[in-house]
């Protein structure tokens, strides 16, 4: 869970709210806890705690991408010790972590570890970040071979309709051209009918003559 910063001498105008703030936080009242430290940040907005308690406070509401910019804010400080720089990096990490921006969160644990290198709860995070990219990467891969099979058999599916359609067409023709002969061998029936004589019209004229 992220921790809290002390509240340093130089914030005293706004140790007050921050004090505040901590009280409602122990409570579980983030919302409220939000609230008295954006009024310390208000009082001074140089105060180091205020700030990093307001990203704790965003944090525990599940408002994530709201604590990693809080967070983010605070280590571009240059005032920061390197104890609240790491944890600040920690709590980053966690952040970036619940929004599934895994290489930016073992980036934040990496960071982290070189300032503080004991620490086994950022060693512990970033293991875990790494273990869920794998995952997603696995996961991608997958989905990419999926879409690639199934483009695949679509275009099969197309190509086989293509053939399909390819065939009727040609039966269709010769159907077309087998009924053009059929019909062409009628007329030439026809007219080879009206040039003939049948045989007993052929034997009358042939008596005809002998008479």
């Amino acid at each position: 869970n992220p921790a809290f910063l002390p509240v340093y001498g130089q914030a005293s105008k706004a140790a007050p709210l921050i004090r505040d703030g901590n009280k409602l936080y122990q409570e579980k009242k983030y919302n409220e806890a939000e609230v008295a430290y954006r009024k310390s940040l208000s009082v001074d907005k140089e105060n180091k705690a205020g700030g990093y308690n307001l990203g704790n406070s965003l944090y525990k509401q599940g408002n994530y991408e709201g604590a990693s910019r809080q967070y983010n804010d605070l280590i571009q400080r240059k005032d920061l010790s390197k104890e609240q720089k790491a944890r600040s990096l920690h709590n980053l990490g966690n952040s970036l972590l619940q929004e599934k921006k895994y290489d930016e969160s073992i980036d934040a644990f990496k960071q982290s570890l070189k300032l503080s290198p004991q620490d086994n709860d950022t060693r512990y995070n970033l293991a875990y970040a790494q273990s869920m990219l794998r995952q997603q990467q696995q996961q991608q891969q997958q989905q990419n071979k999926s879409g690639k099979d199934k483009q695949q058999q679509q275009q099969q599916q197309q190509q086989g309709k293509d053939q399909e359609k390819k065939d009727q067409q040609q039966q269709e023709q010769q159907s077309s051209a087998e009924k053009e002969q059929e019909k062409k061998n009628g007329q030439q029936q026809k007219a080879s009918g009206k040039q003939g004589i049948s045989k007993e019209d052929a034997e009358k004229i042939l008596q005809a003559l002998n008479n």
